[in-house]
């Protein structure tokens, strides 16, 4: 390539990548709420499903100080997670998959019990998680009630998860869950105990965050919060 030819188009950036996305490169540069940030530059380091940016911007310290940081943030898009219960035979639906990242983080066998859990896509939150349940829970959920959102990792990955309870009964059974084996997922679906769901928070059998605060909301300000039989496991 001389000097005089221009550079090819970048995929996500200047044409279409394999799923269709430009301007990858943009997110972030308009930002203006905080006027002690300034966004200088993003470069796009990694677009595989999800998308790795390293942003370089100028922040004001607190005491007037202007410095350069370098931030990289992961970009996966919003998720939405649930916690169907059923109040009568005190229980709750939980699952239990291979998450490769714990295993290869110290979890003896990756095999974690979490609660059903998925990003949005192009849907809402409240749709996300009626999917969800149905695709890997097998249950048609009823109404639902927002509990909170977070950020569950902010130091590093953009991620907003909106988290809900509903109720079930064993009526509300609408397929065998187990997830989408084309994509990957093999999921088993457990039916617990609110007692014991939260005893596995305290024994470690349960390492999940999101699963773990929801199961915590459940039994403080939730559904299972009059029962003294589940908060006392």
């Amino acid at each position: 390539m001389t000097a005089d030819t221009p550079p090819p188009p970048r995929p996500g950036i200047d044409v279409p990548d394999h799923r269709g996305r430009t301007g990858l490169d943009r997110a972030g540069r308009d930002l203006a709420r905080n006027p002690d940030v300034v966004v200088r530059e993003v470069e796009l380091t990694s677009q595989g499903w999800h998308v790795l940016r390293r942003t370089t911007f100028d922040r004001r310290r607190r005491d007037g100080r202007w410095e350069t940081q370098t931030r990289e943030t992961y970009d996966r898009g919003d998720g939405a997670v649930v916690l169907p219960y059923d109040t009568e035979r005190g229980c709750v639906l939980l699952t239990r998959q291979f998450r490769y990242p714990a295993y290869v983080n110290d979890h003896p066998d990756g095999m974690l019990v979490e609660a059903a859990a998925g990003l949005l896509d192009a849907d809402d939150a409240p749709a996300a998680v009626r999917r969800e349940s149905a695709e890997e829970l097998g249950v048609t959920l009823g109404p639902l009630t927002p509990v909170f959102a977070a950020y569950m990792s902010p130091g590093s990955v953009t991620e907003r998860l909106h988290f809900f309870a509903a109720p079930y009964t064993p009526a509300d059974r609408s397929g065998p869950g187990g997830g989408l084996e084309e994509e990957g997922e093999d999921i088993e679906v457990l039916e617990l105990p609110f007692a014991e769901a939260l005893a596995m928070t305290r024994d470690g059998r349960i390492v999940d965050g999101k699963t773990i605060m929801l199961l915590q909301w459940a039994a403080l300000d939730g559904p299972f919060r009059t029962r003294g039989d589940a908060t006392q496991a």
